[in-house]
């Protein structure tokens, strides 16, 4: 179940990111919506993340919650905010998964 929530806190990161790169591109009350879902995102993350570290080591748990937030985050940027997709780009997403998978896989 911790897995499970920690997983859940790392795509309320990406909640989070998507929303501040909203709040980037728009105006008026809209911005404020965005700020709103911001907050709450980050907010819930952090809570889950908190509830995890009780029972996963606290190196593993943040280490896989910001890995899921950066490889998500660029892979945002790519398919919401048309950043560059660059081979280099991929191949580095791709270690990084490959990382996240490795601890979870020699962590207790």
């Amino acid at each position: 179940m911790n897995w499970i929530l920690l997983i859940l806190a790392g795509c309320l990161e990406l909640v989070f990111t998507f929303c501040l790169g909203k709040i980037n591109r728009v105006i008026g009350v809209e911005k404020y919506l965005w700020s709103l879902g911001l907050l709450i995102s980050l907010c819930v993350s952090m809570l889950l993340l908190i509830r995890v570290t009780k029972a996963l080591p606290v190196g593993t748990a943040y280490a896989i919650w910001t890995g899921i937030g950066a490889a998500g985050t660029v892979l945002i940027g790519i398919f919401f905010f048309k950043e560059p997709a660059s081979w280099s780009r991929m191949f580095f997403i791709f270690t990084l998964i490959c990382s996240i998978v490795g601890l979870k896989l020699v962590s207790h």
